[in-house]
């Protein structure tokens, strides 16, 4: 599964109308660059946000980078936003505030007819969705298993928190609800993203690598961030290490080699190793292959 979904360990925020920004994004080493329409974007400067989409895009794609656009969540908005990113230039949209199976439906439906419309491919446009809200979360079992387009689930801390009326929540207070949108992504086969610390965390950069590390020991993917001496730490953080490649390529190896002999059990450095166990050594692998491809 891990083959036919996106790497995206690193995603990198980057104001759709700040020129200087949009030039030099695809140099910043980030999986993905999401253009934002949403949060970094006044309300006076929306209609022109819009209208900067596909150039934007354009220029990121032609530079070799993938492309997402953060779209705004009151419908009349989202409208409008999806009208301005469907287009070949971007890959996927983030979606924010997502809160229902339907939700997503409706979005999943008209992305449609817009690909439709502009010749493009049905089902070319993949979804990144932020769990946002209290609703979103309660039915997040159901949203991960909504659309197809659906390749990755995170929760949205900042929001998230000011929904519950709890905007001084730290960390700590929402591990138990990142872990249960990293169980609804893992058990719809998507990836799960985030990480339990602050995406404004731009100074102290141990902090944020710390944060990163714990949320690879927690099963993440990767995170989003919105300063770029944040994405090499996620990048970093979210690869393999020399040292976990190196044990995965000896097991994959061991195992294949004890199977081919036909033993029916298989010893590994001093332990007995099964399916499940080598499954994740091989998973190590393609990670590793996926990277070394980008690069």
């Amino acid at each position: 599964m891990l083959g036919t979904l996106p790497l995206w360990r690193s995603l990198l925020y980057v104001p759709v109308t700040n020129q200087r920004f949009v030039e030099k994004a695809s140099a910043r080493g980030a999986d993905v660059i999401k253009l934002d329409l949403e949060d970094s974007i006044p309300p006076a400067e929306k209609p022109a946000a819009r209208a900067a989409v596909r150039d934007a895009a354009r220029l990121i794609k032609d530079a070799g980078t993938e492309v997402l656009v953060r779209i705004n969540r009151p419908w009349r908005m989202t409208v409008l936003d999806l009208e301005a990113a469907i287009w070949p230039e971007v890959s996927g949209l983030c979606l924010p505030k997502l809160e229902s199976a339907d939700h997503l439906a409706f979005l999943d439906e008209t992305v449609e007819e817009l690909e439709r419309e502009r010749g493009m491919p049905v089902g070319r446009i993949c979804f990144m969705g932020l769990i946002e809200t209290p609703r979103g979360l309660n039915n997040v079992r159901a949203i991960a298993r909504a659309s197809s387009r659906l390749k990755g689930l995170s929760l949205g801390q900042e929001d998230y928190s000011a929904a519950l009326g709890m905007p001084g929540l730290g960390p700590e207070d929402l591990l138990e609800d990142m872990r249960l949108v990293q169980r609804a992504a893992r058990e719809a086969g998507i990836l799960p993203l985030g990480y339990a610390g602050s995406i404004a965390e731009i100074t102290d950069m141990e902090a944020f690598r710390a944060s990163a590390q714990r949320a690879r020991a927690l099963g993440m993917e990767g995170g989003s961030c919105v300063h770029p001496a944040q994405v090499p730490i996620l990048n970093a953080v979210f690869s393999p290490t020399a040292e976990e490649v190196e044990t995965a390529d000896a097991m994959v190896a061991a195992y294949d080699a004890a199977m081919a002999e036909g033993l029916g059990a298989v010893s590994f450095r001093g332990k007995m190793i099964d399916v499940p166990v080598v499954e994740r050594a091989r998973r190590v692998l393609v990670l590793r292959d996926r990277i070394v491809g980008k690069g």
